[in-house]
């Protein structure tokens, strides 16, 4: 039986939570972001030229309701949300840009819809499955997680989604299975980043199927009660807020539960600066910038980072016993 909420989150993190969902009030299923910056009062309206787009013809993914999301809620820790604007115009999307404002720009065309995920690899019940499919088999929470970039600037982002663990749990993971392979769209003719050839498309990441199954990991489908923009990683994205935001992977189209460590796209890439784990340690230096400190949008000093971006008491036991200097 699967533990309650409340039993895995402590309880002052858990009613924060609950006091946010309660705030957003109800909304209906509906379609995925990496970024950072600050916030202005209100003004949560997507930009008209980023939006998702959908073929002539084709049923569009449900939307929520008009219900309004908080201007500037807070997170778990107290931090408030970055400005809506800003999260979504300053994003890290390399299948687009190297810059992080064009994104917007250029994925405004980008098709979300059709779209479907196909689930396979060392599963009893394998599948591809569309979106508005795996909408309809898993209730969507509102999430507040802050987001930290290997960069050293980070956000406070209002997901919307559902746990991972609640697909990975429906799809039966065999016993070999030890970790989860996730796998982005590769598609060069609306993603004009992909021309660029250094990079081993299409992006890979992945992780340690315990960590998957953790309760604070979840596939996210929309921020801020809205559906995800395309430069955000719409229509389905992970959201993993105690590792860096580059684990994050965008856009999926495919999850395979594996039995070896998959090879992420910045471990093929760089493998002397981005392990596998990823996780948020001020302790680490990236080889060439400390991560003791980090920017937040919107904000003019630095501030101190948290081990596990602030999740230590809920993840640091996933990590008992292991070098984390090793195992970065």
């Amino acid at each position: 039986m699967k533990a309650d909420r409340s039993e895995i989150t402590p309880e002052h993190l858990y009613l924060s939570r609950r006091k946010f969902i309660a705030g957003m009030g109800a909304m209906l299923a509906a379609s995925a972001l990496s970024g950072c910056a600050p916030g202005q009062e209100g003004g949560l309206e997507p930009s008209p030229t980023a939006r998702a787009t959908t073929l002539p013809g084709e049923k569009p993914l449900p939307t929520p309701t008009a219900t309004p999301v908080p201007a500037r809620p807070e997170d778990e820790l107290g931090d408030p949300a970055t400005d809506y604007e800003d999260s979504t115009h300053y994003t890290n999307y390399y299948e687009f840009s190297l810059d992080k404002e064009e994104p917007a720009r250029l994925a405004e065309d980008f098709r979300t819809s059709p779209w479907s995920v196909e689930v396979g690899g060392l599963v009893g019940n394998p599948g591809t499955f569309a979106l508005e499919e795996l909408l309809e088999m898993f209730d969507q929470e509102e999430r507040i997680y802050r987001m930290r970039c290997v960069e050293a600037w980070s956000m406070v982002i209002p997901w919307r989604g559902f746990p991972l663990a609640s697909l990975l749990e429906k799809f039966e993971p065999g016993p070999e299975a030890k970790y989860v392979r996730f796998e982005t769209l590769y598609d060069p003719q609306q993603m004009p980043g992909l021309s660029n050839p250094s990079f081993p498309w299409p992006y890979i990441e992945g992780l340690r199927l315990d960590e998957a199954m953790h309760d604070l990991t979840i596939l996210a489908t929309g921020i801020y009660g809205k559906p995800l923009l395309p430069q955000t990683g719409a229509p389905i994205r992970l959201v993993v807020p105690w590792k860096y935001g580059f684990k994050s992977i965008k856009s999926i189209v495919r999850i395979d539960l594996v039995a070896e460590m998959p090879v992420s796209l910045w471990m093929a890439q760089a493998p002397n600066e981005y392990g596998f784990y990823a996780n948020v340690n001020p302790d680490v230096p990236h080889p060439r910038w400390s991560q003791s400190t980090e920017r937040r949008i919107g904000e003019s000093g630095r501030r101190k980072t948290l081990m596990f971006n602030g999740y230590e008491e809920e993840v640091a036991g996933l990590y008992e016993g292991m070098d984390l200097t090793k195992w970065f």
